[in-house]
């Protein structure tokens, strides 16, 4: 394969026990790098090598990540952990935060599988995986081949090959434009957040004001708002998420047609991107959502997969 995703990922803290968690990490995805070089696969994931989705994927309307002040996540932030026999540390505090050196992305194998904070893996969303930032942190992420920038939130670790320093989702390489080399040479500035919203990056003097999740919602057009990928709440099938409400909107009218769960047209309360996403469901727990998700697959619409919703309160 020509891109240099990584294609390591570390498990969930919720998903197993911290005494199995680097013999687990040892058993990590299967990809192909930039030299060729194969790692075994693990079972949890159906693909033995990563990929970009099927078809064009435009980003030329997707924007980046909007900083804000969060609690570190009680997953993913374990100190010092250990893979491949190498220990890491985690960062006490992103605050000042500046690396350059090579990036890299990974993609379709990891959709829809937990990240290592218990979130669910969106390669359309922008974020990343670092070996030592915080979880979660924002960070700007900057080409220094091309001067593009962006702005993810790490929710994940890795990449664990010594020459790289970041991994980045899908999206946010694609948008850096550097998906089909694989690689790039980027620079890494943390972003710090203040109580009153407003932000900074590392090693600038300008402070930005983030943009509310209100202010968000009521520009994007759509009709409903949710919290949307956490690791609580209940059940959804996801099966696409698009930047065009009328794309979202035909998908929705397909599903309706197979389906007798509800369907609905969503944008997450906390997606600065303005992402419309078909959901199914609720389901009344998890296995009949993954039931669910694969008569879908089996139907050839979407990229269907398990996600965890808070509805509307």
């Amino acid at each position: 394969m020509k891109h240099g995703v990584t294609g390591t990922r570390l498990f969930s803290t919720q998903a197993c026990s911290s005494v199995l968690l680097s013999v687990l990490v040892l058993l990590g995805g299967c990809s192909s790098t930039g030299s060729g070089q194969k790692y075994q696969s693990d079972s949890r994931y159906t693909m033995s090598q990563d990929a970009p989705p099927s078809g064009d994927y435009d980003v030329s309307g997707l924007e980046d990540a909007v900083p804000r002040a969060e609690p570190y996540s009680r997953g993913g932030n374990r100190s010092p952990y250990t893979v491949w026999g190498k220990s890491y540390n985690v960062l006490d505090s992103s605050h000042g935060y500046v690396e350059t050196g090579t990036a890299s992305w990974y993609g379709a194998k990891f959709h829809g599988h937990k990240t290592s904070n218990g979130e669910t893996y969106d390669m359309y969303a922008m974020s990343a995986a670092h070996k030592n930032l915080p979880i979660p942190s924002f960070v700007e992420v900057t080409n220094l081949d091309n001067n593009r920038r962006v702005i993810v939130r790490v929710n994940d670790r890795g990449p664990f090959h010594s020459d790289r320093i970041i991994d980045l989702s899908y999206a946010a390489a694609k948008k850096l434009d550097f998906t089909n080399k694989g690689t790039a040479r980027v620079r890494i500035a943390a972003i710090s957040v203040s109580a009153d919203g407003s932000w900074t990056v590392a090693g600038k003097d300008q402070r930005r004001v983030a943009t509310t999740d209100m202010d968000t919602a009521s520009r994007s057009g759509t009709a409903r708002t949710v919290s949307a990928g956490q690791p609580g709440g209940r059940p959804y099938v996801q099966v696409g998420a698009f930047r065009s409400l009328q794309s979202a909107a035909a998908l929705r009218l397909q599903i309706s047609e197979i389906t007798q769960a509800p369907v609905h047209v969503v944008e997450a309360a906390n997606d600065a991107a303005g992402w419309h996403r078909v959901h199914v469901g609720p389901f009344d727990s998890r296995s009949r959502a993954e039931t669910e998700r694969d008569r879908i697959e089996a139907r050839q619409l979407g990229q269907p997969i398990v996600v965890m919703r808070d509805d509307d309160r």
